[in-house]
């Protein structure tokens, strides 16, 4: 268990981001918990967390963050940046201000987090975390954007480990597709299949825990996708047959989209 730390958690009012702060909670921790919406974390004592409302996507909002934990904190023995969003859609648009608001959140806003708390530890131990996907090492039909922003960060890891100073310690999360308000943020207007094999939050979060508590670089929670991911290296064929199968989803979920249009079109009609 982690405890004695001071923290700063982002991305934390459900999903992944509410179970780690449901586990850090039970050690003598201090945490800035981080989020658009706080309606969750404000039911946590608040000799614990300390709830914070922000948008993470700007630098701003990053410099507001540091801030604060340095105000309430002094010191932050770890940060994690969990926040980030997806999208489930046809790429088919040409449309800046919606892409640069998914990099903002899921790349630009956890890299510059990434030199502020460097900046921050002065040579101090730390450590730094990062929910990167497992899909930001194998894309998916659908996710065309988010899958764009999450091989960002996986580049962003990879090659930081070069780099990275001795005195911090960088763990990255690479969960599979987490049941939780994920899928209902990726598209809220039509029904979709959700990709295969499908984990739980309180799992994902136990082991992303375990794996800052031992020191880890890297955690996987899903053995399937451990296996599966050395299986289509070695199998190709396997790779090609599960893909097919996510496209078929795809494709359906894209008549689905059409339907829709035509039933929308025809009650504007009337």
């Amino acid at each position: 268990m982690i405890s004695g730390k001071n923290i700063v958690l982002t991305g934390c009012n459900s999903g992944i981001g509410l179970e780690v702060l449901k586990l850090l909670v039970q050690g003598s921790n201090k945490i800035l918990a981080v989020d658009k919406n706080i309606s969750n974390i404000i039911s946590f004592p608040s000799d614990k967390v300390i709830p914070m409302q922000t948008d993470v996507s700007s630098k701003e909002a990053v410099d507001a963050i540091f801030e604060k934990a340095e105000e309430e904190l002094r010191f932050i023995d770890i940060f994690y940046a969990n926040a980030g969003y997806p999208y489930y859609e046809e790429f088919n648009y040409a449309d800046w201000d919606r892409v640069a608001a998914m990099f903002e959140t899921n790349v630009y806003s956890p890299i510059y987090s990434y030199s502020k708390y460097a900046k921050h530890l002065n040579g101090r131990k730390g450590v730094y975390a990062i929910t990167v996907s497992a899909i930001g090492t194998m894309a998916m039909p659908g996710y065309t954007i988010y899958s764009a922003s999450k091989f960002a960060m996986h580049g962003f890891q990879e090659g930081l480990r070069f780099e990275l100073p001795s005195n911090i310690q960088l763990t990255c999360l690479y969960p599979i597709a987490t049941d939780t308000n994920f899928f209902i943020t990726a598209n809220d207007k039509v029904d979709f299949k959700k990709p295969f094999p499908v984990q739980q939050p309180d799992v994902v979060a136990r082991k992303m825990v375990e794996g800052i508590e031992k020191g880890k670089k890297i955690v996987c929670p899903s053995m399937l996708f451990s296996f599966s991911k050395q299986l289509m290296k070695f199998v190709p064929p396997v790779k090609t047959a599960y893909l097919a199968l996510e496209k078929r989803k795809f494709n359906e979920f894209k008549r689905n989209i059409a339907a829709k249009a035509v039933e929308k079109l025809s009650v504007v009609k009337k």
